[in-house]
Formats: structure tokens, C-alpha cells, sequence
């Protein structure tokens, strides 16, 4: 299928304050402050043009409310005063995570203004600034390109969207990212997933990038032979990734061979026509539910015909979504009529639920229809009616050119829908308020001699000493650094150490345990006492959740746990051994035994040493 995809990947950086303002970073769920209320509307360009990304906003007509919170929003997210200068914070992390994508770092900098038109950005645009260019990362023995890295600012929190009100909240307005954009140098689904998820381990080593639900989003690239590009926006989990591009490609495939058909049917950009009528009269004594719900509330409905579309409305785009699914998308976001079933055609007859046969008739001998064609039926608003069936129209015509260039949204079953039309290659222009910042050789220095080690030394450095499963999750949780120092300092048992720091924590965190409160340091002291013989093995998860329960002291917990002193197991071994059945199968007796020891000691005896003294003192 010619299947190429690239990433565009969006981290939240870990700093105190905002990008181009003084505001504290955080998200806030208390009632707001205050309420904006604005409307967009497009302008001409310096050419006298319309982006056609504006152009569709401003048909959706929305009303965008912002709340606001005084403490983490100020003029400047507003759009009221000119930007402060760029956090130096933001900016050092951001040079930082460029070079460790192995980057050419820019010797001067510019801030940027890239279209944002969606009401998420009260300017209409994200200021951006280009770092680094032309950076790779390894993988599966090939170099997998990056094509640029840039410091952002973060959008709106949407809140709500019905109708023609969509709701945000700008308490996340301006956070800083760091946005990582690939080649197209991906060629299955299951590439595609596995980058995602090393770029996010790489970006994780630097420890400067947010972590948590909100902090991660991903945009996906896809096309295949004949088709185009498409981005499915916003992928909240990388595990998502391999079937949205799958779900992707068979999309593309489904939609050239409906192009294909309608050529076969002498049907294409210039040859289509429809045409499209009010017949509200027709249904004034509907019983179809949502056409009558919609006339009671004072609305209409209206029909459109499209000549030679028969059949082609119900053909399978995806495993559950139809060319009529695609319509639906476009009736919904631009139109705003947003309530399903939101269209009924001719196609597909909604038995009990759309219109009977006899109103089915009545449009098709108003729009004089021929049984090639195929009708839609959708109701509302009259103006939103209108506005939704020249979309119908629009994509219609699309088909008979094949896969049109559009951003789709991810829906819970992992395939995608429509979001908006892709912005042209014109949204990026400078931003006139924000001077040039030279970077110097001596500041990339500064920062290079401290960067972290990558996922891929750390593979290297531990591959034959740990399992690769246990060394992935290591990087994964971001502790293979903390285990590092343990075993450097420990000297043995390295896979003792890998599990208790992953599946040991991961495990105490899932019952309840707030193991987050430990810092590294209280590791580092607990397995130098585990060296030192001072806790069993077994006792260290009883120690990290006694310590996590208080505060974080380890000094008491140790001293709760504190291992059976040698001479101590010994004599307990002896009493137990005299006290032992006979069994003429001697491993049998040997694990027996060591259960009846085990009720004693608990976890302040490791199950070897009991082993090892019960087989001295056994006949």
C-alpha cells in the first residue's frame, strides 16, 4: 500500500512558569475567576487571500468562552499586551532535549507565529520558536530522521463543545512544549507506535519533561500510494498508535476505490452535480422521532440530492464507518448540528427511526431523483441546514478526487473523524513583537556537558547483565539512572535491584501506597543496608511501604525488619529440624521445613539462608 507515517510529538516541560509570561504552570478545577466570550472571524492575508482554515471556523459560527483564573492567566494570554521574554528556563531544556535528539542547534532563534484557528489560542496563533533541525534517533538498525524541534506554547483546556458554544479553560494557555516533528520515515503501523515510544523514553531521560494524564500528545502522520496526507490529532497513549495508522491506511485504501468507482460511473470533480431543496412540508407529519423533535422546536429540514452516489453512501471505510460517517463528520464540527443520528440517507433505510417510504418517496420526486442517485435528509436550524448540506456537497466531490487533506480526531474505538480541513503550508510567519535570542557555542557547551544518558547507552552499558523486559522497564519508569548508582554502589544482585525498582514499586503504587514520596537518595540507603546484611531481601517491599506509610523514614522501618542475627536462625533451624516429620523424599522435607521456619522469622530471613542451614543440620 505504500504506507509512510511521521510524528509530531508534544511534551508539557517541567517548569515553574509560563513561556512568554510570568504566570504560574498548573491546572485548576475550581470554579473560574471570570469568562471571555469572543467570536472568530477571518481576515485577509498581506496577498489579499483567505486561509481556508479560517474560512471553515467562521462557518461553524462559535461562541468560545475562556475561563479565567486570576492566578495562572494574565493579559498577555488575553492577547491585550505584547509577550514578555521567553522563559530561559523553557529555553535551556528545550536546547537540551535537541541535542539528545542528536539536533543541529540554531545560532539564532526566532519566535514565530503558527495559525491556530480552532478558538484554543485567543490570538488565532501559537507562537513557536524553532531549536534544532536535521536530528536522527536510532532504530531497528537504521536512523530514524527528525526533522525539527521546537519550543511552544500549549493551548487551551476544552472543556465543552455543543452547538455553536464551545467552552476552554486557560489555565494550561501557554504552558511550555517541546514539539519533536519526524520524517515520514515510518512504514508500518507497528514502527510508527514503537518511534513514538522511543522518542518518549529519550525526551522522559532528560527528567524535565511533565509527565501524567494531559502532559503527552501525540499527532500522527499517514498516507499511502495515491492518497494524501492526513493527521489524526491528539493521540493520548502511544499503545494507540499501530491501530489508528492501520485504521488509517485501510481508510485511504476504501476511499480511492470509491474514487475509482465513481470514474467507472463517469463521475468526477468537474462532471459531479447535486441539488438541494427545503422540504419541511414533507415531513410535517413525520413520526420519524428526531425530525419531528427538531420541527416542534421551530426547525426545518432539508434534502440534497447526489447524482450517481447509489450505494456509494454505505460503503465500509473502516471496520465500522461508512462515506456517509465521513458527511456526518463534516455536518457536525461545521454545521453544528451535533446530535445524532445528525443525517439520514437514501442508502441505508433507518427502519422505526427515519423516514418511511412514502417520505423517502416525496423527497425523491421533489429533488426529481433517479434510483442512481443517492439522498440525504438532514434538519435543524435552517441556516446550520444550509451550512451542512453544501458540506455534504463538498465531500462528495472530494470523493471523486480521493483522500482529501483533513485533521481527524481520535474516537473511543480508535478509529478516526473529522476535526478540521489540514492548514495550508502558509500558517507560519514572524512574530513581529518577539526579538531574535542569539545562541552561542558556550551556552550549547554548558548544556551538553550535562545532558543524560540516552535509552540506547543504557541497553548497551546493561544488555547480557539484565533481561531485556526488566532493562525496558527500568528506562520506561525512568529509573534506570537511580539503578545505575545502586548497583555501581551494591556491587551484585543487579535483577534484585531491577525488579524492586519495577515491579516490586509498581505494585506497592497499585495497592495504595504513595511510593512517589520516596526520592532516590532513600533507595540508595535501603539497598546499602540490604548489602550491608542489615534487612532480608524479602523484607525490602515491607520496609519501602513501612517507610512510604510514615513520611518517608527509613531509619524506623529498618529498624522493624531488622534481619534474625545468624546465630539466632540457627538455633530456631535446630528446634524446628527436631521437631520435623520423617519423609523418605529429602527435597519434599527440606521445602516443608522451610515453611515451618518461615511462620517464625517472617521476612527477617531470606528463604535461601533458612535453606542453607537446614541442609547442615538435616540428615
Amino acid at each position: 500500500m505504500g504506507l509512510i507515517s511521521g510524528l509530531e510529538i508534544h511534551y508539557q516541560l517541567d517548569t515553574r512558569r509560563k513561556l512568554f509570561c510570568n504566570c504560574p504552570v498548573g491546572l485548576r478545577n475550581d470554579l473560574p475567576d471570570a469568562e471571555i466570550i469572543r467570536h472568530m472571524r477571518p481576515t485577509l492575508s498581506e496577498l489579499g487571500e483567505y486561509d481556508g482554515t479560517a474560512l471553515m471556523e467562521f462557518k461553524t459560527k462559535k461562541e468560545v468562552h475562556y475561563q479565567l483564573h486570576y492566578e495562572t492567566v494574565c493579559t498577555y494570554e488575553m492577547d491585550d499586551t505584547p509577550p514578555f521574554p521567553v522563559n530561559q528556563q523553557a529555553l535551556e531544556i528545550a536546547v537540551e532535549l535537541a541535542l539528545l535528539l542528536n539536533c543541529q542547534i540554531a545560532d539564532e532563534i526566532h519566535v514565530s507565529r503558527k495559525q491556530y484557528l480552532d478558538g484554543s489560542i485567543p490570538t488565532g496563533f501559537q507562537r513557536t520558536i524553532a531549536i534544532g533541525v536535521d536530528g536522527w534517533i536510532p532504530f531497528r538498525g537504521r536512523k530514524i530522521r527528525i526533522m525539527q524541534v521546537c519550543l511552544e506554547e500549549d493551548a487551551c483546556r476544552e472543556m465543552d463543545d455543543i452547538g455553536h458554544v464551545v467552552i476552554f479553560r486557560t489555565d494550561r494557555l501557554s504552558t511550555p512544549l517541546i514539539e519533536v516533528i519526524t520524517y515520514p520515515d515510518m512504514h508500518t503501523p507497528d514502527e510508527a507506535m514503537e518511534v513514538d515510544r522511543e522518542l518518549g523514553r529519550i525526551l522522559r531521560a532528560s527528567g524535565k519533561v511533565r509527565r501524567g494524564i494531559g502532559t503527552v500528545r501525540q499527532d500522527v502522520n499517514v498516507s499511502i500510494t495515491g492518497g494524501t496526507r492526513v493527521e489524526i490529532k491528539g493521540v493520548a497513549k502511544t499503545g494507540f498508535i499501530a491501530r489508528l495508522v492501520h485504521h488509517e491506511a485501510l481508510r485511504q485504501k476504501a476511499l480511492l476505490e470509491i474514487k475509482d468507482e465513481l470514474k467507472i460511473r463517469g463521475i468526477n470533480r468537474e462532471t459531479f452535480v447535486f441539488e438541494k431543496v427545503d422540504c419541511t412540508d414533507i415531513f410535517r407529519d413525520t413520526k420519524c422521532p428526531p425530525i419531528r423533535e427538531s420541527l416542534a422546536a421551530h426547525g426545518s429540514v432539508g434534502a440534497i440530492k447526489l447524482n450517481g452516489f447509489a450505494g456509494l453512501l454505505n460503503y465500509m471505510v473502516s471496520p465500522h464507518r461508512t462515506l456517509a460517517d465521513e458527511m456526518k463528520g463534516r455536518v457536525r464540527v461545521i454545521a453544528c448540528l451535533d446530535q445524532a443520528p445528525i443525517l439520514f440517507h437514501s442508502d441505508r433505510r433507518e427502519a422505526g427511526s427515519g423516514p418511511d417510504e412514502a417520505e423517502w418517496l416525496a423527497v425523491r420526486n421533489k429533488l426529481r431523483a433517479n434510483y442512481t442517485d443517492s439522498l440525504v435528509v438532514v434538519w435543524g436550524d435552517m441556516a446550520d441546514i444550509q451550512t451542512g448540506l453544501a458540506e455534504i456537497a463538498i465531500r462528495a466531490r472530494e470523493a471523486t478526487v480521493g483522500v482529501p487533506n483533513e485533521t481527524r480526531q481520535v474516537l473511543r474505538n480508535l478509529e478516526t473523524d473529522f476535526e478540521r480541513i489540514l492548514p495550508g503550508p502558509d500558517r507560519m510567519y514572524p512574530d513581529t513583537d518577539s526579538p531574535p535570542i542569539p545562541i552561542t557555542q558556550e551556552f550549547i557547551a554548558g548544556i551538553q556537558q550535562g545532558l543524560p544518558a540516552t535509552p540506547e547507552y543504557w541497553r548497551n552499558k546493561y544488555r547480557g547483565i539484565l533481561s531485556e523486559p526488566l532493562l525496558q522497564q527500568l528506562i520506561d519508569f525512568g529509573r534506570i539512572a537511580l539503578f545505575d548508582r545502586i548497583h555501581v554502589t551494591a556491587g551484585h544482585e543487579p535483577g534484585t535491584i531491577a525488579y524492586i525498582l519495577t515491579a516490586v514499586l509498581r505494585d506497592l503504587d497499585r495497592r495504595g501506597t504513595k511510593v512517589a514520596c520516596l526520592e532516590d537518595g532513600f533507595f540508595e540507603r535501603l539497598f546499602e543496608s540490604y548489602r550491608e546484611g542489615t534487612i532480608s531481601r524479602e523484607a525490602i517491599p515491607e520496609v519501602i511501604a513501612d517507610s512510604a506509610r510514615n513520611g518517608g523514614e527509613l531509619g524506623p522501618a529498618l529498624e522493624r525488619h531488622r534481619k534474625m542475627p545468624a546465630a539466632e536462625l540457627a538455633a530456631l533451624v535446630r528446634t524446628i529440624t527436631g521437631q520435623a516429620v520423617e519423609s523418605k523424599y529429602f527435597d519434599r522435607k527440606i521445602d516443608f521445613l522451610i515453611g515451618r521456619v518461615k511462620e517464625r522469622t517472617g521476612v527477617q530471613a531470606d528463604g535461601r539462608d533458612i535453606r542453607a542451614r537446614l541442609m547442615e543440620v538435616c540428615p
